[in-house]
């Protein structure tokens, strides 16, 4: 005996089909090699609320949704859940916490499970939702306007990078960039290696070129012989650059304005870090050892990409 399966969408457009010829739903049965009361119930149950027509498309949606609903009952214990919540609490994402657990043999569960629950405790009130990162900010497009912003000549630009630099085939190869605060002087620089994903976050007390130049100098001494190259964004505060070149051996490259996604690895660096340092927030206060606090948490984080190994790993392994 064959086992029962539910309907698929195309054999609710195959119904729809035969009953537009005129077909009884005992000879639609018999086309589809289907139980007439299959045919019975599916017409009963999702054929179109104000009219009663049955359409295979609203038909699959309702019995879709019908699913859904059906499937909320938790498949884990209260105790499953509170080590998920714990992670999102740790700034961990749902693909993170997933992976993490199915690698270590603990238990199974779906990354849409844990943002079902993450929905559901938002509509319950919670505060779970905190935990995620934050969207980037959409810019808005300048028209009939002359690009100036990070206008100074002589800048290598990201299309000069050699194909093993595209392709995160070395360590060593980094990513650069400013996140400023309320008070729009206090600020931080974001350093990202490409390969592996490790952070460096430097205060700053202004956004300048000198502050920068300082702070990744400091960075680039600290990570001794593993920076080969930097691609930074636009900002003046970058503009002195030249100095980094000739105090290390590294080139440096700039990304087109406006063009945040040429240096995607960064940008995604920055909206993890507005998980702990949202919008809005002044950072006059922020220490250099809440900087290396926010770094570790995040460097020790599993990342799918490394089969969820962390960054730290990864960076520290590749010596």
């Amino acid at each position: 005996m064959n086992k029962y399966h539910q309907l698929t969408r195309e054999e609710r457009y195959s119904i729809t089909g035969l009953q537009r010829v005129g077909l009884s739903q005992a000879e639609i049965a018999r086309q589809m090699g289907r139980s007439p009361s299959t045919i019975s119930r599916e017409l009963r149950r999702n054929s179109t609320t104000h009219d009663g027509r049955y359409r295979a498309e609203k038909a699959h949606k309702y019995a879709s949704a019908r699913r859904r609903r059906a499937r909320r009952r938790s498949w884990f214990s209260p105790a499953q859940w509170q080590t998920v919540e714990s992670l999102l609490r740790q700034k961990w994402s749902p693909e993170q916490i997933s992976g993490s657990l199915r690698a270590s043999g603990a238990w199974n569960i779906s990354h849409e499970a844990i943002y079902r629950h993450i929905l559901r405790d938002k509509k319950a009130g919670g505060s779970l939702f905190k935990c995620m990162r934050i969207m980037p900010k959409l810019r808005r497009k300048r028209y009939n306007s002359k690009d100036s912003r990070g206008v100074l000549a002589g800048k290598r630009h990201i299309s000069e990078r050699s194909e093993d630099i595209e392709q995160r085939l070395q360590v060593g190869h980094w990513e650069g960039d400013t996140v400023i605060g309320q008070d729009k002087h206090h600020c931080i620089l974001t350093l990202l290696e490409r390969k592996t994903g490790y952070a460096v976050i430097k205060k700053l007390s202004a956004r300048t070129t000198e502050q920068v130049t300082r702070a990744a100098s400091l960075a680039l001494t600290e990570q001794a012989g593993r920076f080969h190259t930097l691609t930074l964004d636009n900002g003046t505060e970058f503009h002195d650059y030249k100095t980094l070149e000739a105090r290390f051996p590294l080139t440096c490259y700039f990304a087109t304005p406006y063009h945040s996604w040429e240096r995607g690895a960064n940008e995604n660096l920055n909206g993890l870090i507005r998980q702990y340092l949202p919008k809005g927030i002044c950072m006059s206060t922020l220490t250099q050892k809440q900087c290396d606090w926010i770094a570790n948490e995040l460097n020790t984080r599993p990342r799918k990409r490394h089969q969820f190994k962390t960054p730290k790993e990864i960076y520290h392994g590749s010596k």
